[in-house]
């Protein structure tokens, strides 16, 4: 029997596997890209983040092609060259779209490879690395405990989760944990945006994991946390032979 009460953990560990291996191949991607490319193909370039900007030259979804930056470290406005990921081959389109989507790719947050700008920039990488690593753990420890919150947590040593338990301070221990891991990217992107302090990409890449991780493990305990793997709630095997149980209402309590 596994720690959470079930026969087996075939589900945990195949969600596991979705999740490292969507964000690996991502991840790794994001550096061969720029290597199926001529040298100079895509440099110096400033997007959008969630719009598309890099389609085409001059037409649809072109905005980063030709719209002009005022830097402040520039005497005026400077006409970034861009590229068209339409034009590119079929995986280095895939993955530059994916990031002209997702990513600002601003050039000075972004490494170059071969001469071209990277996909994303540094703080994405740091995420994605930071996602598989998340799935890599959840196929080596994660169980289905019912819920999103007891799934995420069943990662921690059932030694540090069994006063949460005793205590019933599950969301307190979950909320808590997410918080440190989302702090370090929080800190360093806010403070840069509301003073004069200027990350390093570096500093991008080591705060973007701990987030990455976090967002891996929870969207690991979200498909893997299912009710219906068992029969009722007080099946679900929990830290310190705890378990689930409805709490009685107040009226109730009153009427017996």
């Amino acid at each position: 029997m596994e720690r959470n009460g079930l026969s087996d953990r075939r589900k945990e560990i195949k969600i596991g596997r979705w999740v490292l291996g969507v964000s690996g191949f991502l991840f790794v991607s994001f550096f061969l890209a720029p290597l199926t490319l001529d040298p100079g193909t895509v440099h110096d370039v400033e997007g959008r983040a969630n719009v598309i900007d890099f389609y085409s030259k001059d037409g649809s979804g072109s905005y980063g092609n030709l719209v002009k930056y005022n830097h402040s470290h520039d005497d005026g406005f400077h006409e970034h060259e861009g590229y068209a990921w339409s034009e590119m081959n079929p995986y280095a389109a895939v993955i530059y779209a994916f990031g002209d989507l997702n990513c600002h790719q601003k050039h000075e947050r972004s490494l170059e490879i071969n001469g071209n700008q990277m996909p994303v920039c540094t703080r994405d990488l740091g995420i994605f690395f930071g996602l598989f690593i998340g799935g890599l753990l959840f196929t080596q420890r994660g169980w289905n405990r019912w819920t999103v919150k007891d799934t995420c947590l069943s990662l921690l040593p059932a030694a540090w989760l069994i006063p949460v338990y005793e205590r019933n301070w599950r969301l307190f221990a979950w909320l808590g944990v997410g918080f440190l891991l989302c702090t370090p990217l929080l800190f360093d992107g806010f403070y840069q945006l509301l003073t004069d302090y200027e990350s390093t990409n570096y500093k991008r890449v080591l705060t973007g994991i701990p987030f990455g991780f976090g967002l891996g493990v929870l969207m690991c305990g979200m498909f893997a946390s299912r009710a219906d793997a068992f029969s009722a709630a007080g099946e679900v095997v929990l830290p310190g032979n705890s378990r689930f149980a409805l709490a009685a209402s107040a009226a109730q309590g009153e009427s017996e």
